[in-house]
């Protein structure tokens, strides 16, 4: 066989080959979203019952074969939600109870993370090792001892209540603890030799530059505070104090026990519309902050 004919040959497998990889790449890719999309739409279908179930009348809701798409759809449910639950009000509570407990908890994260990334005192890893046990015990298991405690203080339907239990959390400390570690430490010392004072470093240095991580712990703790339920279902019964996600739960039963689900599912709608808002909008600085506070230290 000539050269010619061999070269031809492999320029053939050559072609092949690469025709059967580039088949298999496509394959694989078209697996690959088809599973995405089949996970995506298994994941927002909830979602859009949710939706389609606040725009039916209830009489469309009970029938036994569900339908797919409101026949008469009803804006009206959503105002009806808004005023039947007195949503007005819990928003208020809710966003009292939430920005006041974000902003008390930042202060404490951040001055408890300083205190454990750069000043230097006895015992100082034994106690972050402490507090970081902590981290392991079910929450639950306070439940019954933080019950007992505020109810002797005299705390029971108080904004106190919802505020003060939770203000210390152990993640986030460790959290912005480990951003504080990857500054260099020849900041800190270089603004020591300055006489630069440790509350001025930190307003002036490390906050600034740990802005992503801390912006991070405002979102998550708000999200942690809207999505609070059974501690205010424990504490805080009353209508003055109630929050969003134990003020729905008889909101829309009538006196018959008969609940008006169309109505209930367009007050989940709006309670669940900051939040997608919050995701939607703001995801990449949760991603940011936690992807910078790394593993180091």
């Amino acid at each position: 066989m000539s050269a010619k004919a061999m070269s031809v040959m492999q320029e053939k497998d050559l072609q092949k080959t690469s025709s059967v990889q580039r088949v298999t790449q496509i394959a694989v890719r078209v697996l690959v979203y088809a599973f995405l999309i089949a996970m995506a739409i298994i994941v927002l279908f909830p979602f859009y019952w949710m939706i389609i179930s606040s725009l039916k009348t209830l009489d469309e809701y009970r029938l036994s074969q569900p339908t797919f798409f409101p026949q008469v759809i009803m804006f009206s449910n959503y105002a009806e939600a808004f005023t039947t639950a007195s949503l007005g009000r819990l928003f208020v509570n809710t966003m009292i109870v939430g920005v006041s407990s974000t902003l008390l908890s930042l202060i404490i994260t951040v001055l408890s993370a300083f205190a454990f990334a750069r000043l230097e005192f006895k015992g100082k890893e034994l106690l972050f090792s402490a507090l970081l046990a902590t981290m392991m015990i079910p929450g639950e298991l306070f439940t019954i001892t933080n019950f007992v405690t505020v109810t002797e203080f005299g705390w029971r339907n108080t904004y106190t209540v919802l505020i003060v239990p939770f203000l210390v959390s152990v993640f986030y400390i460790f959290l912005l603890r480990q951003n504080f570690m990857q500054i260099p430490n020849e900041l800190y010392l270089a603004a020591k030799v300055d006489g630069t004072t440790d509350f001025k470093y930190l307003w002036k240095v490390m906050v600034p530059l740990s802005l992503p991580t801390l912006i991070s712990i405002t979102i998550l703790k708000m999200m942690g505070a809207w999505n609070s339920y059974m501690w205010p279902k424990l504490v805080a019964n009353d209508a003055a104090h109630s929050m969003i996600t134990n003020g729905l739960r008889n909101a829309f039963t009538d006196t018959t026990g008969d609940v008006n689900y169309p109505v209930q599912m367009a007050a989940v709608a709006i309670v669940s519309a900051p939040l997608f808002l919050v995701f939607i909008f703001l995801r990449k600085y949760i991603m940011a902050g936690v992807s910078r506070s790394g593993i180091k230290g």
